[in-house]
């Protein structure tokens, strides 16, 4: 499935794609919510406690696009609400990106 043209969404040259994400942690429940400075806005269930909200974010995107935990990476962000999580080539190529767009 082709990747949407969406300004959180960017195709690195090995493949991979970089998606940008601005968290908002202790949400009532885990969902996309609209953007935030050209980053997709997702409001987290989980706390900022031990890298917990990390790992649920990991996890949520990689439920949403339809592929296994194992093919997201956090690269940047690990303390801060933005954050940069890197989708690898092999995944995308089934993932489900219209589940990203809003």
């Amino acid at each position: 499935m082709p990747i949407p043209d969406v300004s959180y969404l960017r195709l690195e040259k090995s493949g991979d794609v970089i998606v940008d994400i601005h968290v908002i942690p202790n949400a009532s429940r885990t969902q996309a919510d609209g953007t935030h400075d050209g980053a997709l806005r997702v409001r987290l269930h989980a706390p900022p406690v031990d890298g917990k909200a990390n790992l649920a974010l990991a996890a949520w995107l990689a439920d949403r696009l339809g592929i296994a935990k194992r093919y997201v990476e956090l690269v940047r962000g690990q303390t801060s609400k933005r954050k940069q999580l890197r989708v690898s080539a092999t995944a995308c190529e089934t993932a489900i990106w219209a589940a990203l767009t809003l």
